[in-house]
Order: C-alpha cells, then structure tokens, then sequence
C-alpha cells in the first residue's frame, strides 16, 4: 500500500530547522521533497556540528536529522537560467515552501503570482519570522528570539531563577508543522477549485499563537502570569514534580479522580477530605502546604516503586535525562527507534515520524548537496549536453 502522500511533490527552499522540519513530516508519510540549495552553499545546517558522521559535511548529524528521506537539487534561483529551471519544477509540482527572510521571497520570485504561469494549482507556503509585510518583514528572526518575546523565557524557569527558555527550539519545530498543515490544506483547496494560492506563516505567529490560555487569562481577565515552581500547571494541582527518596517524579492529577486515586496509593486517604485539599481551588490555594505533604509521603520510597504503584491509573513519569528517555524499553520495543545506511555506508539511527501509518514509514539518507541535479534535470528534458553547460555557468551543481 502507498503512504498517504505518495505522489505529491513538493519544492523546499529551506534551510536549519523550521522548514526542513516541516518537510520532514511531508517526506515521511510519502511526498517527494526536493531541496532547492544555492551552488556552493548549500544548506547552512549541512556544517553545523558538533557532530559528524565520518564522510565530510553532509553527514553532519543535525542535517541527518532534519533531511533525510529527500532529494536535493544545486540551483541559482537568482540567475535567469535558475529561473527558468525553477518554472519547469514548478510546472510538475504541487506546492513551494521555504522559511525565507520575510522580504526575500517576492525577491526571488517564490510567490504565486511569479509562478502561477508555470502551474496555476501551486500553492506556495511562505514561514518567515515576521511575515511578508508590515514593519518587520526584512527582521531575521529565530527560534530563541521568538520564546524571549513572546513571553516563553518569562514562564520557564523557577521563580526565584533567570528566565530561561524552553529545552527544545519548539517554535522552529512547531512552526514546522504548521508550514506542513498549510500546505496541505492549500493543496486541497487548489485540487478542488483548480487554483493555487499564497499562505502565510511565521515563527512570530506560531509563538504568539501557543500562548493560548494564557493570552486569553491576560487579554479578557488582566491576569499577569509568572513562573511556578517545580515547573508546576499555572491553575492545577498536584502537577508538579515532587521529590522521592531517589529524586522526582511528576504527576498530573488533572481529574478529580486521579487526586483521589493518589490519595489512597500513598496510604493518605484522609487528604481526600481535608477542606484545604477537597477541590482544585482549595489546592491550588493551599499548593506550598500540599507540596509538603506530598514530598514527605513520595520520599518514603524510590520513583521507580512509585511508578509500578500507580501503573497505568495516574499520570506519572520519572524526570529522565536525553539519554535516559532513547533507552528505555518503550521507544526501543516498539519501533520507534529506526535506522538507516547513508550513501557512504554509516548506519544512523533516527526516530520514527510521529504519524504512525500500517505501512512502514519513509525514512532514509539525507542528500548530498544536488545530489539528484542531474536526475531530475534530466526529468525535465534537459540533455547532458544542457547540463554540462548548466554546470559550466554554476546555475547547478
């Protein structure tokens, strides 16, 4: 059976994280991502280390990881040659992406209405930092800048520490998939009207967006929201980390139930009847004297008996490490560690794709810079003696 996307392609003139991570998911689940790089440069991420396979820079690990399972094509988009290879990809293709600077795609020509005469039903999705317009569209913007001013370092953290950002680049990844979701709903829209579209995204956006509640407490009641400790819920409790007798562990008793279920595993049945602790908004209220007792009772044992207690009846985890997360039984005795062989004969192992399909995800090397100029030149009817000459002129590589 072929993947859900099997037979959609798609043109990426992406770079670093954001876009490639988006494509990602496309290629993953079947789609055809070819890789529009500048000759000579490349994608930036293809020399960021501090970790290489053996082979030279495309086989540093961060490029593995963002771009396997594509295809690569070296081209000058800025030379009138350029161009005209880009229209052909664009004739055969069904939709452009890139996470381009906000006032560098209408330069390039990677908006709709530049190439809408190759391919009415394109549809091109724009991620920039700030948008396409407005006073910020020529703004370089990254994934830490955007935590910082959209107000994510000032919730992460305790509260007596520093602000601090979030472990992950989660704007970059999320604004990722959002790119991906656009693209496909843009795609569904041409296949049923027959026309392409522009759509737009940015990291601004995606960080504003994930604000959510908490906007919608600032904006509708005038709540200033800060930090919590032991990176607890902002309006529930216990959910939080709590000591044990070996280190923490974090619960989530966002359900009545779940309270009273904890309750009776640490042998505290009594808590269930505690005016300070009989309602959310009683513990909340009262969450430091709560902490205390939870804590006291939590330490009598290690995490890992805790865990076994509670089984599958209260949201529990242990505070692992990155390491300590890739190896335990779950990840690996489900298939969620993959592995694959690049071109130079390393095996790298990867994670599956977060969509789970009865077949088999599509997951495999990451591309050599223009690794496929010439297979998909020649797809497009270019001879070899065109190729060469495109070559020559360093339009390709």
């Amino acid at each position: 059976m072929a993947l859900p996307l099997q037979g959609l392609r798609i043109l990426a003139v992406e770079q670093y994280g954001a876009g490639p991570y988006g494509t990602l998911q496309l290629a993953s689940l079947g789609a055809e991502v070819i890789k529009i790089e500048a000759p000579g440069q490349g994608d930036v991420s293809r020399s960021v280390g501090p970790f290489f396979l053996p082979g030279g820079e495309d086989e540093s690990l961060f490029f593995q990881g963002f771009n396997h399972s594509k295809r690569s094509i070296a081209l000058d988009l800025r030379s009138a040659r350029g161009r005209e290879v880009l229209l052909k990809l664009a004739a055969g293709s069904d939709g452009l992406v890139h996470n381009l600077r906000g006032d560098v795609p209408n330069r390039l020509g990677l908006d709709y209405e530049s190439l809408r005469q190759a391919n009415e039903r394109l549809v091109c999705v724009h991620l920039t930092a700030y948008g396409r317009d407005g006073p910020r569209a020529d703004w370089p913007g990254y994934d830490y800048v955007m935590q910082a001013q959209a107000g994510y370092f000032w919730l992460t953290g305790e509260p007596e520490g520093p602000p601090a950002r979030f472990g992950l680049s989660v704007v970059d990844l999320q604004a990722g998939v959002t790119m991906a979701m656009a693209l496909l709903a843009g795609i569904l829209e041409a296949r049923a009207l027959g026309r392409g579209r522009d759509l737009d995204v940015s990291l601004y956006d995606v960080a504003l967006h994930n604000l959510n509640y908490v906007a919608m407490w600032s904006l509708n009641a005038g709540h200033h929201q800060d930090r919590v400790p032991r990176s607890s819920h902002f309006s529930m409790t216990p959910c939080q980390l709590y000591k044990t007798a070996d280190g923490w562990i974090y619960l989530m008793c966002n359900k009545e139930k779940f309270w009273q279920f904890l309750c009776r595993a640490i042998g505290r049945p009594e808590l269930q009847d505690d005016p300070r602790f009989a309602t959310f908004a009683a513990r909340l209220e009262h969450r430091d004297e709560l902490t205390a007792v939870l804590d006291e009772a939590l330490s009598a044992q290690p995490t890992a008996v805790w865990l076994r207690r509670f089984g599958n009846e209260l949201p529990a985890a242990p505070v692992l490490n990155v390491e300590e997360a890739l190896a335990e039984d779950f990840p690996r005795g489900t298939g969620r560690i993959l592995q694959y062989e690049t071109r130079s004969g390393h095996a790298v192992r990867t994670l599956r794709p977060p969509v789970h399909a009865a077949e088999a995800p599509c997951v495999g090397e990451a591309p050599a810079m223009g690794q496929h100029t010439d297979e998909l030149l020649a797809q497009l009817g270019y001879s070899e003696q065109a190729i060469r000459r495109l070559r020559e002129e360093n339009v390709v590589q």
